[in-house]
């Protein structure tokens, strides 16, 4: 995060998308396009947005991304977008019911959607599609613009904080901010066209609605783009083999970091909004895929995996195999802000739940026993997730209270927490048997990925992914990483292992040796040295990662761990 009051690097951009927002004002010509569909269709139903949606990919204003907008300037749904939809969904559903492939199944659905190869009466579809728009309805909520305004158009995002350069991993956090719509409901519109009849006209709309639901538009396998008819709610989602209720303590996921700017000054008031957002434990999973996979496979095989799993840009496009998505994501408790007086202040607090589904391609071109693969590997890789650090701000380090010392801001780290009745998520109370636990995990998660690899994979033997020196040390569990779990005494209101880091880090008033606690200036890994230590508190004791663990002043740090430990296990290596 950059400093309250901060320079920005493109203060143009940040002017733009401000003004933007705050001047929007589509309410009266929503309300006209709205009207003009009713007239217009045979059929008309709504369909909302739990959380984004981008559609579309044109570059605006200093090569921002922007959603579809028509020849106006109003957001809105194309009719060719929504045909497409619900085209791919009736072949998909042909597909399975009838046994073909999908060059067959797309000749099939001509008798309602068209093709070019068919006869006469079925060269062209029975049903035309209508642009949806909007519908200006107030669903503000604390830091979003106005819906009934806007119809949802909202500033957004995207932070690729790792990225592979040929087999290397570069820390360089980027945030790219541009447009999508937030929460927006769209007013559908069908009409029949020549030949058309009722029944054709409801499987269409049926083929639509259960398309919409699977996603539209981009980074569908990251919470954008489903859209529930109004007033619906899924009950579960196609795929779905995980629900995890959750609440996040401490300094928060995030969405934007921009607000109250300056242009005069090419600056801005540090505020960030806090967002629960699926892209962040989409993000986070991906990581510690990654890291865990590095320990055993070669980097080619991993970057193929990841890809495969998580979807991927080059070499070549993956729509990827998981849909990470949230529900009833909320703050609960805002964090304090940076000129308020920190004295009793409570952390800053998030809740939803987490829902991880098999995605369409997965579904439909895995075999079974990779399907159960990925479930496995899955399960197991979000429980390690939830017990090996946090999520958004702060992920490395646990919640804690910077009161005491007056300093802001008053809460740092981060403390996620599973609100799950599944015995699969309960602890247990010693060192020894959660060190049993999470090496059993280990094994299981090792096991679905040497499943999903097709080769024996040996955890007990891991590989060195990279040299390891003072300043260097690479993100994997590998042979070099640590982990451990210990407890110990509290000090100064942090818990043991997280004291222990500070004491020894410690290098004058504010400053800790990078090459433990992370930095922000210098160092070969860039401008900004992620720390190479995790630690999540579980409250009887804590998990601490430690990558580059066989250096000092890592190795020190370890050593001293054990010494003044009321109790220690060893997770990683296994033993």
């Amino acid at each position: 995060m950059r400093a309250y009051g901060a320079p920005f690097r493109d203060g143009t951009k940040v002017d733009l998308v401000h003004r933007a927002e705050a001047d929007a004002d589509y309410s009266s010509r929503l309300q006209v396009l709205n009207n003009r569909i009713k007239r217009i269709a045979n059929d008309t139903f709504q369909v909302t947005c739990p959380w984004r949606i981008r559609v579309g990919g044109a570059k605006g204003p200093e090569s921002m991304l922007l959603p579809a907008f028509d020849h106006l300037g109003i957001p809105y749904l194309p009719s060719s977008t929504l045909r497409g939809v619900a085209r791919a969904q009736a072949i998909r559903e042909l597909m399975r019911k009838r046994n073909l492939s999908w060059e067959e199944a797309d000749k099939a659905v001509a008798p309602w959607l068209g093709h070019l190869e068919a006869e006469d009466k079925d060269s062209a579809g029975k049903v035309i599609f209508l642009d949806a728009y909007p519908v200006p309805t107030r669903t503000q909520r604390q830091g979003d613009p106005d819906n009934s305004r806007t119809g949802g158009l909202a500033v957004d995002i995207a932070n690729n904080i790792w990225k592979w350069n040929g087999q290397n991993l570069e820390y360089s956090p980027n945030p790219n901010l541009f447009f999508s719509l937030k929460q927006a409901t769209f007013l559908i519109g069908l009409r029949k066209g020549p030949g058309c009849t009722d029944e054709m006209l409801a499987q269409v709309k049926e083929w639509l609605i259960r398309g919409l639901e699977q996603g539209v538009g981009s980074q569908v396998n990251t919470g954008y783009g489903r859209l529930i008819q109004t007033g619906k709610t899924l009950s579960q989602y196609k795929g779905e083999f995980l629900r995890l209720p959750f609440e996040l303590e401490g300094q928060l996921i995030r969405g934007r970091q921009v607000v109250n700017w300056r242009p005069d000054r090419n600056r801005y008031d540090n505020k960030s909004i806090a967002e629960v957002r699926p892209v962040a434990f989409k993000n986070m999973l991906r990581y510690w895929f990654r890291t865990f996979a590095l320990g055993v496979l070669p980097v080619k095989q991993v970057q193929e995996w990841e890809g495969q799993l998580f979807g991927a840009i080059t070499p070549q496009q993956k729509h990827g195999w998981i849909h990470v998505d949230l529900l009833n994501g909320r703050v609960t408790q805002p964090e304090p802000e940076p000129n308020q007086a920190g004295k009793g202040k409570l952390a800053g607090r998030q809740e939803g739940i987490l829902i991880l589904s098999l995605s369409e391609e997965c579904q439909n071109y895995a075999s079974k026993e990779k399907q159960e693969a990925v479930q496995k590997l899955f399960r197991n890789l979000t429980w390690m997730l939830f017990h090996l650090g946090g999520i958004g701000q702060g992920a490395r380090r646990p919640c804690y209270s910077r009161q005491d010392r007056g300093r802001a801001p008053w809460w740092r780290g981060s403390t996620l927490i599973p609100e799950s009745e599944d015995s699969f998520w309960d602890l247990p109370e010693s060192v020894a048997e959660f060190q049993k636990l999470f090496q059993r995990r280990l094994v299981d998660f090792f096991a679905a990925l040497g499943a999903l690899s097709e080769q024996a994979l040996d955890p007990r033997n891991p590989c060195s992914f990279d040299q390891v020196a003072k300043e260097r040390w690479p993100q994997a569990v590998d042979r070099n990483c640590q982990i451990v779990v210990c407890s110990g005494k509290e000090e100064f209101k942090k818990p043991y292992a997280l004291a222990i880091l500070h004491q020894l880090g410690r290098q004058g008033e504010g400053r800790y040796d990078k090459f433990l606690c992370g930095g922000v200036q210098g160092g070969v890994q860039g401008g900004v040295v992620p720390s190479p230590v995790w630690i999540a508190n579980l409250d009887d004791y804590q998990v601490v990662t430690v990558f580059g663990a066989t250096v000092n002043p890592r190795k020190s740090y370890l050593e001293q761990l054990r010494k003044n430990a009321d109790d220690f296990g060893i997770i990683w290596p296994l033993r």
